[in-house]
């Protein structure tokens, strides 16, 4: 049976509360999914597939919780080997270059461990939404059929 691994990037919890709704609509779809708050690469191994949910800080960064997991996925260099995936960047259009930055960073590094990105990054603008969760709900349904 297919698994979902819900990796979040959350500073101040909103990134978290969208990955949660996104998590309970899975499972009113009958899926298996899990929220990864505070992850390890055992942890992104056992899942068949990935989501990403990350909220961008300081200068386009990774948030604190996923900023050593991303750095261990780097480091070791393990291969998705064709694993499918999604990102959804929260983020600020009014910080300019650095808006969505985690989300474009996680995007690319999943794409150079050879993951198979089942559709573009998903960018949603705190300053023109201000229920995120809607809208990456919706975004998660349309790709369930990648993710299982």
């Amino acid at each position: 049976m297919s698994k979902i691994g819900i990796f979040v990037g959350t500073v101040y919890g909103n990134a978290q509360h969208v990955a949660e709704d996104v998590n309970t609509m899975f499972s009113a779809q009958g899926l298996t999914s899990e929220v990864f708050t505070d992850p390890s690469l055992d942890d992104f191994k056992k899942v068949t597939s990935l989501l990403f949910i990350s909220s961008t800080t300081g200068q386009g960064d990774i948030p604190p919780n996923l900023e050593f997991f991303i750095e261990d996925l780097r480091e070791q260099f393990t291969l998705l080997e064709q694993k499918p995936f999604a990102v959804a960047g929260l983020g600020d259009s009014s910080y300019g270059e650095t808006y969505c930055g985690a989300g474009r960073q996680i995007f690319d590094l999943l794409t150079e461990l050879q993951g198979k990105p089942i559709t573009g990054l998903l960018e949603i603008d705190a300053c023109e939404t201000l229920e995120p969760e809607v809208e990456v709900v919706a975004w998660a349904e349309k790709l369930i059929p990648e993710l299982i």
